[in-house]
């Protein structure tokens, strides 16, 4: 776990992220799509370090898979280093970030409660 890399602006985990190696995270200009992501420009223009410290319950560009939304509802209830916390602890289980490109663990659920509770015990 890279966890200088920190969480994207959407809620994925930049810190855990194995598709591009030589990405420094969503803050920095070298990430793959970073000029055309919606969530980046939204919080920028918003003057918010990411979509989990908005207000609103929106669920428009990456919003709309299950890992970064579920992944900003626990940032906005549990807070930043205890999301970042339970991944790493998750990591060392066995748990996959990145299983089949960049669908893992992570992405096996169809319920934001099952997800944060994973996220928070490693268990199904």
């Amino acid at each position: 776990m890279k966890r200088e890399l920190g969480i994207a602006r959407c809620g994925l985990a930049c810190c855990l992220c194995s598709e591009n190696v030589k990405c420094n995270g969503c803050s920095s200009d070298n990430c793959p799509g970073y000029i055309q992501c919606e969530n980046r420009k939204c919080s920028i223009e918003k003057g918010l370090s990411g979509c989990y410290a908005c207000k609103m319950d929106c669920k428009r560009g990456l919003l709309s898979k299950i890992k970064p939304y579920g992944f900003t509802s626990f940032i906005k209830r549990y807070g930043m280093q205890k999301l970042l916390n339970y991944l790493e602890e998750n990591e060392k289980k066995g748990i996959v970030y990145h299983r089949e490109g960049i669908i893992g663990d992570y992405d096996d659920f169809d319920d934001v409660e099952r997800l944060i509770e994973f996220v928070m015990n490693g268990k199904r």
